[in-house]
């Protein structure tokens, strides 16, 4: 739901159990209650993708029987798998750039216990022309953070069950050089390709690499994107890290970014989505504002959880 701010406050006094993304100047302003949130100004509504400090999207977690929720730090974030409902959902959001985001991201892959608890959620920004700083909130408490995540456990009824899926239009190319890493990162200066090591900064200048096109691992069947962010002094910097000994190739062009998401939201057939969110890379590189993407709807973010931190995908979580 796309609400004003008075809608909102209404419904958290009402003691509805809530997800909110929305920009700051909203966020701050709104009561204690059952409630987590993340800061970002996009936002994928029924009638497209938009930018906006004046509404906040808001889903009802009308599923639920009960919800709990905490904040975690770098060091205890995977207390999220001891803590959690059994066979119930953990909704987590974390901030853009924040150590604790780090910390998940580089080592979620490495927490078997997580692929054993329905895990999503999103990285929470800021407007990308004003800057600012990236925060989640804790609604029980009304507390913002900008170091910290924040997980909502949700309890299912009984026989319900959470199926978190991924929607990626991107694919690698069979036809490029497998490429690994020595480190589990986000900051990578050498690479192998094709067993021999190489500046990854000089192989991506050399080859001409679009780096809007994301590195993509396939993990039995399921493609995995990570984007680049920035190549400069003979380092590339990434938005979600690669992991040692896992081979990546380069995604293959995509022409036409809408009709791309068209075709995999289709084939993905999904009815009644929980919980969604779309990365900003795909809103910008995709120029996706004002587009449709059903039955899709919330936060455009800055990274997505679907059990380990991902982005330049749409994440969605059904209750079947």
């Amino acid at each position: 739901m796309l609400l004003t701010l008075e809608e909102t406050i209404d419904l958290i006094k009402k003691g509805r159990m809530l997800h909110i993304a929305a920009d700051d100047s909203l966020l701050a302003q709104l009561p204690a209650g059952q409630w987590i949130g993340g800061t970002t100004p996009y936002l994928i509504t029924e009638e497209g993708a938009i930018h906006t400090k004046e509404k906040l999207s808001v889903t009802a977690i009308d599923y639920a029987e009960e919800v709990r929720t905490a904040v975690y730090g770098k060091y205890n974030v995977f207390q999220i798998v001891e803590e959690c409902y059994e066979d119930g959902l953990t909704m987590l959001i974390m901030p853009f750039g924040a150590e604790v985001t780090t910390k998940y991201a580089k080592e979620a892959p490495e927490v078997e216990e997580l692929l054993m608890h329905p895990t999503v959620g999103w990285v929470s920004g800021f407007d990308l022309e004003e800057g600012g700083e990236a925060k989640v909130y804790d609604g029980t408490t009304g507390k913002s953070y900008t170091d910290r995540a924040v997980a909502m456990y949700i309890k299912l009824p009984e026989g319900k069950n959470a199926v978190i899926n991924i929607v990626n239009i991107f694919e690698d190319d069979k036809t490029d050089p497998i490429i690994t890493f020595p480190d589990n990162t986000l900051d990578v200066r050498t690479c192998s390709v094709n067993g021999q090591e190489v500046v990854f900064a000089d192989y991506i200048r050399r080859k001409g690499i679009n780096t809007q096109m994301p590195l993509v691992a396939d993990y039995n069947g399921v493609y995995i994107n990570t984007s680049i962010k920035a190549v400069e002094d003979g380092k590339v910097s990434l938005y979600a890290p690669v992991f040692k000994g896992q081979g990546y190739r380069f995604a293959t062009e995509v022409s036409d970014y809408v009709a791309k998401f068209d075709e995999k939201i289709k084939m993905a057939g999904a009815v009644t989505p929980v919980f969604s969110c779309n990365c900003i890379l795909n809103y910008m590189y995709g120029g996706l504002q004002g587009k449709k993407t059903p039955p899709y709807v919330g936060p455009i973010t800055f990274g997505e959880i679907a059990y380990q931190l991902i982005n330049q995908t749409l994440v969605y979580c059904e209750i079947e």
